[in-house]
């Protein structure tokens, strides 16, 4: 990670020995790198650090350093620790006050001590809530920075039960007329369905929309067949399609940007509700077709529960990317997100729901990571030994969270006006229509999938989120939803400097 090396070779310098970077402002050609230090420094020690910050920034832009002397207060490294508890560790903020938080400076830093009731040092130490407070300290303060937990008396009380959620929103899904019709498979449709408001039930149904993806491949028994991804303006579907031997070679003759209709039915597989089509022709929307929105409960007029706040990606930002992001892509907004679940069932017909546990999010302004929306979501139900296993988060970390119509009515403000972003993104958005329904608030953003996007202009051995990571060389902690949601941020930004244009 380069700016782990840079802030190692400027700790070389000795009056900046424990300094931190603060921001990276690009200002023209001019990248200014701002450090913060606790000691006493010179002119020279400013030159030294703008010859090292030289090498680390593109050929042809300038660099520059501002250098500022900061000597941390108990004050305010204590209130840094009960904000980085209450954004990052909600469920632990809900049991610490902040007069638990004790704080001893020394010339190299210091040290900080939570208190917290013997029930919950678990929670703080197998939920590194201790590491990822010392960690923020030492991005923001000068200086080494350790923690730990004492135990005093406290009364812990668990949440009410959330009720059961009220019987699912039936909302009539929406249709358009399909024009320029021509056969393939002859299925003769008349209306499409919205991609967006495909539910389980539906039969001989039919979408319409451009293809993005198209891919040939062959069964086990060495039968051809074709993956499609094809939008209609409210949302991508990925799908596979089994041809006959009569129509076979007019399948292989569509082409990414052709505009078809698939006629099929709404079936469970595997456990996951999926299209299944037997028939695909050529068909297009309307000349001119703009999705209608669905009439919804207005977005809340402030926050209640989850405070979004600032979030930059200063390691692998733009500032050392090889490509530029396209013309115009700055005027749009994006919110990526991933959520942690209790199972995979995101489809009532199924059975029960299975339940939100943990929101995460970023907002993409200007063509830069710009926000983040991340809270564990209240659980009536007892987590598996599964979800446990996969997700490190257990029943003591979602006390005191929000219940999920809270988290729903701030993360439908959260994303109002943007696209939403996901990897396999149609799962999460299942769930997060479903409950935000039972609130009133009916998602109806337009979806993109980072997965088709990176079929289209990638050639990997799979498309796991992992897999995409690492061939930009992106780390990050899986199956944590912010963890998930902002390396899927940072592959979104990568696959658009590509050529993947969001239409």
């Amino acid at each position: 990670m380069r700016s782990r090396e840079y802030l190692e070779r400027i700790r070389e310098i000795p009056a900046l020995s424990r300094a931190v970077l603060k921001k990276i402002v690009v200002d023209g050609n001019t990248a200014v790198f701002h450090l913060v230090t606790d000691e006493t420094y010179h002119e020279e020690d400013v030159v030294s650090a703008r010859a090292v910050t030289h090498e680390f920034v593109p050929e042809g832009c300038l660099a520059d350093v501002r250098v500022v002397k900061s000597v941390p207060s108990e004050e305010g490294v204590r209130a840094r620790i009960a904000e980085v508890l209450k954004n990052n560790f909600p469920a632990a903020a809900a049991f610490v006050s902040p007069e638990d938080i004790k704080v001893e400076l020394d010339g190299a830093g210091g040290r900080f001590v939570i208190g917290v009731a013997e029930s919950e040092r678990t929670q703080f130490v197998r939920g590194n809530v201790l590491d990822g407070v010392a960690a923020d300290l030492c991005r923001t303060f000068p200086g080494a920075w350790t923690g730990d937990c004492r135990s005093v008396q406290k009364t812990m009380e668990a949440p009410p039960e959330e009720p059961l959620p009220p019987p699912e929103v039936i909302i009539a899904p929406r249709v358009f007329r399909i024009e320029n019709y021509a056969p393939i498979d002859g299925a003769s449709p008349k209306l499409a369905v919205y991609i967006a408001d495909l539910a389980a039930g539906q039969t001989g149904v039919t979408v319409c929309g451009t293809i993005s993806f198209l891919e040939e491949r062959m069964t086990k028994k060495e039968k051809p067949f074709f993956s499609f991804t094809v939008s209609d303006g409210s949302g991508q579907l990925r799908l596979s399609y089994f041809t006959r031997k009569a129509t076979l070679e007019k399948v292989r003759a569509l082409k990414a940007g052709d505009s078809v209709c698939f006629t099929g039915d709404m079936e469970l597989f595997n456990g996951s509700l999926s299209f299944r089509p037997r028939a695909v022709d050529y068909g297009t929307p309307p000349e001119g077709f703009v999705p209608e929105e669905r009439p919804s409960r207005p977005a809340p007029p402030r926050y209640t529960a989850v405070f979004p706040e600032p979030c930059e990606d200063l390691v692998q930002g733009m500032l050392f990317g090889e490509h530029k992001l396209p013309a115009g892509f700055e005027k749009g907004k994006y919110v990526v997100f991933d959520l942690e679940t209790t199972g995979l069932n995101n489809n009532p017909v199924a059975g029960p729901m299975d339940r939100i546990i943990e929101v995460g999010a970023v907002r993409i302004e200007g063509g830069k990571i710009a926000e983040k929306f991340s809270t564990f979501v209240a659980c009536p139900v007892k987590l598996t030994e599964e979800i446990v296993g996969i997700t490190g988060i257990e029943d003591e970390m979602l006390l005191g969270a929000p219940p999920v119509g809270t988290v729903m009515a701030d993360f439908y403000k959260f994303a109002e006006g943007c696209v939403l972003v996901g990897h396999n993104v149609q799962f999460d958005y299942k769930f997060i229509r479903y409950y935000g329904e039972q609130e009133g608030y009916l998602f109806d953003a337009k979806t993109l999938d980072t997965v088709s996007l990176s079929q289209q202009l990638l050639r990997l051995k799979n498309y796991k989120l992992n897999t995409v990571a690492d061939y930009f060389g992106f780390t990050f902690r899986h199956h944590r939803a912010f963890d998930d949601a902002f390396v899927t941020a940072k592959i979104f930004l990568e696959l658009v400097k590509l050529g993947g244009i969001p239409k």
